[in-house]
C-alpha cells in the first residue's frame, strides 16, 4: 500500500526497556494522528531487556505534530526514537582507496534506484577512483594521507561531512585506519566492509594467505566503525564456498563479489532505518 497525495509515508524506529503496553501505545498514538500502519516489526531482547520496533505508517500529520506526540510517549517509556520520511535518499559520502568494485556497485545501485541513498561525494587518498566518480557525476575529493598529514586529512573529511550535510559515511575498501576521535565523531553513521578472514589473515594480500592455507570459505563482513579496529557492531555477513581448484585471482574475484553484496545490503538497511543498535550487536529488521 502506498501513501496518498495527502499523506506522508513515515518510518519510526524506537528502543526502550521492555514492558507491557509498548506496541499498544505506539499503535494508538499513530491511529490518533490518522496513521495507517503499512509495516511493523518488533523484537524483545531477553538478554538486555530492551525492546526494539520499526513501524512504517502513512499519515497526514506533519512532523512537528508527530514529534511532539512521540516526545511525550518517549518520556513515558524511557524511549529512544527516530522519525523520518520513508524512502528519503540518505546523503552519503563514500571513501575508497584504489579498489573500485564497492564504489562502482553503490553508485550503480543508486543510479538504478535500487538504494535510497544520494552519494554527494567520493573521498580518496589516491586519484585512482576519480574517473569512476566522474562517470557517475559525483564530486571527487583527493585527500592524501601520510603519518604527518593524518590529522589534517581527517579534519578535511569532517569539514566535508558538515559542508555537505552528510548523514552516512561508507568505507568502500578505504585502506586507512581512522583515528579514535574520528570514529567517535561519526559513531553510528559510518559503515566499513572487510574480508571475513580477519583476524586470521591480517596485513597484505589476505587472499594469497587464504589460498596458501587452503580455506574452504571466503566471506565479507559489513559493520559499523568504532575505535576498536574491525570490532564494531556487525550488520551483515556473506560467504562463498571455494576449494583447491581456485587460484588466488579467482579468490580475489569471488571475494570482491561477496564484499559488494554485503556492503550494499548493509547500506540499504541503514538508509531504510532497519538497523538498531543493541549494545555491541545490531537488530536488523529486514
Amino acid at each position: 500500500m502506498t501513501a496518498s497525495a495527502t499523506t506522508t509515508p513515515w518510518v519510526l524506529t524506537l528502543s526502550c526497556p521492555d514492558r507491557p503496553g509498548i506496541v499498544h501505545a505506539v499503535a494508538g498514538l499513530l491511529a490518533e494522528h490518522g496513521g495507517n500502519i503499512t509495516e511493523s516489526q518488533q523484537f524483545g531482547d531477553p538478554d538486555t531487556g530492551l525492546f526494539f520496533m520499526r513501524v512504517q505508517v502513512d499519515s497526514a500529520a506533519g512532523r512537528p505534530e508527530l514529534e511532539k506526540a512521540l516526545s511525550d510517549l518517549g518520556e513515558r517509556f524511557s524511549m529512544t526514537w527516530r522519525l523520518d520520511v520513508a524512502g528519503r535518499p540518505v546523503r552519503t559520502l563514500v571513501m575508497g582507496s584504489t579498489a573500485a568494485h564497492c564504489l562502482n556497485d553503490l553508485a550503480f545501485r543508486q543510479r538504478s534506484g535500487l538504494l535510497p541513498i544520494d552519494i554527494v561525494a567520493v573521498v580518496s587518498n589516491h586519484t585512482t577512483l576519480a574517473s569512476l566518480a566522474q562517470f557517475y557525476g559525483i564530486d571527487f575529493h583527493h585527500v592524501p594521507v601520510t603519518p604527518e598529514t593524518k590529522e589534517t586529512a581527517e579534519a578535511r573529511l569532517l569539514d566535508l561531512v558538515r559542508e555537505l550535510d552528510v548523514e552516512l559515511v561508507v568505507l568502500a575498501r578505504y585502506m586507512q585506519i581512522l583515528s579514535d576521535s574520528l570514529c567517535r565523531e561519526l559513531e553510528g553513521r559510518i559503515i566499513n566492509i572487510h574480508h571475513s578472514f580477519l583476524p586470521s589473515f591480517k596485513g597484505a594480500r589476505p587472499y594469497a594467505q587464504a589460498h596458501d592455507r587452503g580455506v574452504k570459505l571466503i566471506g565479507a563482513t559489513a559493520h559499523y566503525v568504532t575505535p576498536e579496529l574491525d570490532e564494531g557492531p556487525i550488520i551483515e555477513q556473506d560467504v562463498e564456498r571455494v576449494d583447491h581448484t581456485h587460484s588466488v585471482e579467482a579468490l580475489v574475484a569471488l571475494g570482491q563479489d561477496v564484499e559488494r553484496r554485503a556492503l550494499a545490503r548493509a547500506v540499504g538497511w541503514h538508509a531504510e532505518h532497519r538497523i538498531l543498535l543493541d549494545g555491541h550487536r545490531t537488530v536488523v529488521f529486514r
